[in-house]
């Protein structure tokens, strides 16, 4: 992103700078974490403590703040408005479900939570975690009933393929603000990002699961029926993740919704007595309409990680100016991919289940509203971050950094890990933190750039405690007390943290 100004916006010492940064950066805190208001109006008033305090003009501020929200928009909001499109299809067209079922109804015994920890990731990749949530803990809790291989160790898998993926991975929010702040490579972010996802899934998800699973015993709680009685819908649901989209209004096509319009039912209402395991899982109201499949809902996820991927690796082996390199650059634009992945799925999901035009439309278009919250959250944080670069802040930070000898990565986790901490919420941890070691960034090379994104997405997912709408929402669906959630979601999410960030530092000893 470019400054608004060629010069800063105000001509304030190192002393004033840094606590114009930390005040400004108090406010946000305070205002979230103890005031309860919306990360977007504290991050608004967040900007302005910060502008007054460092001596910039009024004026100079609110240029500053709407530059960097309306560039920032520009650059995320619409490729979080492509992809939610995509996930909203997915859900609505029991695709995801189909997925689910396919892998869970093919394996059995020790093998289920390694399938849990695979299908989470795999339809994680277009859906935001609380829906992700909603797809697939009717399904834990069904396997969990009907075997006895433990409620956490089919759990723990599906939450960490959903957390790992939601902050490691474009085109997650999270990851895309990153990169759209410190102008990375998005092909070399979620390459690096893939790499770096599955050691995470596997250490967070089957390894951790089977051992706390010992020592946590949980019972498995009944399976809700109405979608009024969802987890959640009463608790706490602040601006942490952007799993608030997803299709949840009321344009969609009837009898959809992520779980076909009955978000729980009970084990009796989907199980398949016709069939040869009596005990299939079987969702009812994708029965009733045509399911588009299993391959056709995989491939479709997988058309745009694989297109902007050829990009990637095209830009690493092809000369500039090769004709295949240069079409693979077109096909891999983050906006042309997700695109070509929208309009195949208006075709392999929404047409193959069934939808008519009008249907297919209402799905797209009620995907929409959804995540006008995280769209909020997420200009105005790039806002928060360009005052922070146009007052100065990320050069003193940068210096300091350097004089101290502080390696970039370390300093990008441990920012994020701090404000993750104070507020709850991964997605200002990660624009906070983006702002203030961006300066660093312009003297990076790429592929350690895009390494640093991934850094502070690692530390966006550390420690989730009672300040974070997540936590509240995984120990509602899964009947378990504060202090049980504390030792199974929050230690999970520490671990997905560490690892992914161990991850991060060894591949920046190659690249």
């Amino acid at each position: 992103m470019t400054s608004v100004a060629a010069e800063a916006i105000t001509d304030a010492g190192t002393g004033q700078l840094v606590l114009a940064a930390v005040l400004g950066i108090i406010v946000v805190v305070l205002l979230i974490a103890w005031a309860k208001w919306h990360p977007f109006l504290a991050l608004i008033l967040g900007s302005a403590t910060l502008g007054i305090v460092a001596g910039a003009s009024p004026g100079d501020t609110i240029d500053s703040f709407t530059a960097g929200l309306g560039s920032t928009v520009g650059n995320v909001g619409l490729l979080i408005a492509l992809g939610s499109m995509i996930g909203a299809l997915l859900a609505e067209s029991g695709g995801a479900d189909g997925i689910v079922n396919r892998i869970v109804n093919s394996v059995s015994g020790s093998a289920l939570p390694w399938a849990m920890a695979g299908v989470a990731a795999l339809i994680g990749l277009p859906l935001f975690f609380e829906v992700g949530v909603v797809l697939l803990v009717p399904i834990v809790l069904l396997v969990a009933r009907r075997t006895d291989i433990g409620l956490l160790r089919i759990g723990i898998p599906a939450l960490a393929g959903l957390s790992v993926l939601h902050g490691l991975v474009p085109p997650h929010p999270g990851p895309l603000v990153a990169i759209a702040n410190l102008n990375a490579d998005l092909g070399l972010t979620l390459m690096f990002g893939l790499i770096c996802a599955i050691p995470t899934v596997i250490i967070a998800g089957p390894v951790f699961g089977n051992w706390i699973s010992k020592r946590v015993p949980l019972q498995v709680p009944p399976l809700l029926a109405a979608s009024g009685d969802r987890p959640g819908e009463s608790g706490p649901r602040g601006g942490d993740r952007p799993g608030e989209s997803g299709p949840r209004g009321g344009d969609r096509p009837e009898g959809s919704g992520p779980r076909g319009g009955q978000d729980f039912v009970d084990r009796d209402d989907i199980a398949n007595p016709g069939a040869e395991n009596p005990d299939e899982l079987v969702d009812e109201k994708v029965t009733a309409r045509r399911n588009p499949g299993f391959w056709p809902a995989v491939l479709t996820v997988l058309v745009p990680i694989v297109l902007m991927l050829a990009r990637a690796i095209g830009e690493l082996t092809l000369k500039e100016g090769n004709s295949v390199r240069g079409a693979l650059e077109v096909i891999g634009e983050p906006v042309v991919a997700l695109l070509a992945g929208l309009l195949l799925a208006m075709w392999s999901l929404g047409k193959r289940a069934g939808f008519d035009r009008q249907q297919t439309s209402a799905v797209i278009g009620g995907s929409l509203p959804p995540i006008a919250g995280i769209l909020l959250i997420v200009a105005a944080g790039g806002g928060f971050k360009q005052v922070l670069v146009d007052a100065g802040v990320g050069n003193v930070v940068a210096d300091a950094a350097k004089d101290a000898n502080i390696n970039a990565l370390v300093l990008g986790f441990l920012v994020s890990v701090g404000i993750r901490l104070a507020t709850g919420s991964a997605t200002v941890a990660t624009i906070t933190a983006a702002g203030i070691v961006s300066p660093l960034a312009t003297t990076l090379d790429k592929p350690t750039v895009a390494l640093l994104a991934l850094a502070i997405g690692a530390g966006s997912l550390f420690f989730s405690h009672v300040n974070d709408a997540g936590f509240w929402l995984v120990k509602e669906y899964f009947g378990m007390t504060v202090g049980q959630t504390i030792k199974t979601w929050s230690v999970m999410e520490t671990i997905i943290s560490v690892v992914g960030f161990a991850c991060v530092m060894l591949l920046s000893l190659i690249v």
